[in-house]
This record gives structure tokens, C-alpha cells and sequence, in this order.
């Protein structure tokens, strides 16, 4: 029990937790439709009904999109290996950066994103949004555009797998919304994905 218990302690002190900061549970990396069948059900939605997320679909979709399924590898490929995309996550009225090697929810900001985020019910209906921001120190804008778009098809194809609904989105206010999540300046704002429960 002594030996958990400082185990626990260590976890602590090495990766401190915001008060709020939300670790997520481990993502579940086995399961889910058919290739096939989710390939065929892989469409964009706009319209849903709130309701919250729960945090291990939040895991699975966050790991799904761009997370680690090797040590050093993601789900979805980068130019070289370059890793320059980052995922940031819309709840409500609170901003998070996810850590992927950790699986945590690094709180960010809080406040009302309804404007950066644009289209009204599309993301304010959405359990959550998704933002993929790319840095351009470690790529070029060009490659950093065409890897955002492998995290995009990653989204979608969870979506469809675990019956959400999802759409790539462009019509966002950038320079807000990169003010909003205090994105460095060579860090953009690539793609915009809500994600939700069907109506």
C-alpha cells in the first residue's frame, strides 16, 4: 500500500495537475465498426442536440485524431515526421491543450468562444470542438495544411464509428480564436472540427 501510495506521490509531483486540468482515462484502442462500414457512414453533419461528453469517448476521440499508438509515432502521419500539429479542445465555455503523451487536458482559458468559433448552433450545439493548430516553426504552412487534413479524416472516421457527427470547418475567426487559446505567433489555427450527438 506505502509503495502505491508513493508511486501516486511521484506521478504527482513529476506531472502537476491544474486545478483545472482534467486527466483523461486511458484511450480504448480496440473495438469500433468495421473498416468498411465506417468508411460508408463517414459523412458531415451540422445539427445536434446538447449533451456532454463523456470523458473516456473524449479519450478515444483525442487519440483517435492524433495520439501516440507508438512511442515515438501518432495516428495520423506528419512531412518528415515533423509532429507539428496540436490539438486544442472547446468545452463549453473553457479552452484546453491536449497532451497527448499524457492523455491530459491542459486548461487554457475560460470565457465565451461563440464568436471565434463562428456559425452559431454548429458549434454551440456540439459537445465539443475540436481546433488542430499547427506550429510553422517545425513545418511549412504548406505540409502543415495537408497533415491537419489526415487529423481531420481521423476525426471523422471516429465520428462514424462511435455514432457522433462531426464537420471540418474553415468559416472560424482566427485571429480570435488564436488569441483565445494564446497560441504563440508562428502557431495557427488549421481546421475547426465540432463534434456531437446526432439529432
Amino acid at each position: 500500500m506505502k509503495t502505491i501510495f508513493l508511486l501516486c506521490a511521484l506521478v504527482a509531483i513529476t506531472y502537476p495537475l491544474q486545478a483545472q486540468d482534467l486527466q483523461l482515462p486511458a484511450p480504448t484502442r480496440s473495438g469500433g465498426k468495421a473498416l468498411m462500414e465506417t468508411l460508408n457512414e463517414r459523412r458531415s453533419e451540422r445539427s445536434f442536440v446538447k449533451k456532454e461528453m463523456p470523458l473516456q469517448t473524449l479519450s478515444d476521440l483525442l487519440w483517435a485524431a492524433n495520439g501516440f499508438n507508438r512511442p515515438d509515432k501518432r495516428t495520423a502521419p506528419t512531412a518528415s515526421n515533423r509532429q507539428e500539429q496540436e490539438i486544442y479542445v472547446i468545452i463549453k465555455d473553457k479552452a484546453y491543450h491536449h497532451d497527448a503523451r499524457q492523455n491530459i487536458l491542459k486548461f487554457i482559458a475560460s470565457g465565451d468562444f461563440s464568436a471565434a468559433l463562428g456559425q452559431g448552433n454548429i458549434t454551440a450545439n456540439a459537445a465539443v470542438n475540436i481546433v488542430i493548430v499547427a506550429d510553422n516553426n517545425k513545418a511549412s504552412q504548406k505540409y502543415a495544411h495537408l497533415d491537419s487534413g489526415y487529423i481531420s479524416q481521423n476525426i471523422y472516421l471516429y465520428a462514424a464509428s462511435a455514432g457522433l457527427g462531426t464537420v471540418a470547418r474553415g468559416s472560424y475567426n482566427g485571429q480570435a480564436l488564436s488569441a483565445a487559446l494564446k497560441l504563440p505567433e508562428k502557431q495557427e489555427v488549421t481546421l475547426v472540427h465540432p463534434v456531437g450527438y446526432l439529432k
